[in-house]
């Protein structure tokens, strides 16, 4: 049995994100290679949006949309910022999931770091999923970004193991933001 299912470990069967919209990010273009689009990232995003769907919350992902990049060519560049500016607009909280690759480094992702800077503009809370601590070559604004902006971080590979702590996390920041309106 998944810790995701309505009787999950750790508090997540608990855990009720209806009516709570969660925007998942995270490299696309980066992670797309000649043989398909980052396996890892696929598994972790996968599990992440697997997650919050089991917790009746409402998904918005690109990686979805544009089928972890296989149909990503069949959209402009105007669609996705609409699209995705939408997406912030409406979300609840953002969770970038940000991945190294095999010399410990962030994956670059040019559209995560812009939605990023829309939902801190936008007061959105977010949920960053990385390694921690924060690889060496994260920017000096992705490691600031706590200061002007409501940030929690996770260990990516610890909330693959176990996602109770990412779904109490945003079922308490979504509620408080509801609290604060």
């Amino acid at each position: 049995m998944k810790d995701t299912t309505p009787q999950g470990v750790g508090g997540a069967g608990l855990v009720d994100l209806s009516g709570v919209n969660v925007f998942v990010g995270g490299p696309i273009q980066h992670a797309l290679h000649e043989g398909g689009f980052h396996a890892p990232l696929r598994h972790a995003i996968h599990d992440v949006i697997e997650s919050v769907s089991a917790a009746k919350g409402t998904v918005f992902s690109a990686h979805v949309a544009e089928k972890f990049g296989a149909d990503t060519p069949l959209f402009t560049p105007e669609q996705v910022s609409v699209r995705d500016l939408g997406w912030m607009r409406r979300c609840d909280v953002f969770v970038p999931v940000l991945p190294v690759d095999t010399d410990g480094d962030l994956m670059r992702t040019d559209g995560t770091h812009v939605e990023l800077g829309w939902a801190s503009a936008l007061g959105k809370p977010i949920v960053v999923v990385t390694p921690v601590p924060l690889a060496a070559n994260a920017s000096h604004l992705l490691r600031g970004l706590p200061a002007v902006a409501d940030v929690a971080v996770l260990d990516l590979a610890s909330t693959r193991r176990d996602p109770a702590e990412l779904l109490l996390l945003l079922h308490k920041v979504t509620r408080e933001v509801v609290m604060s309106e």
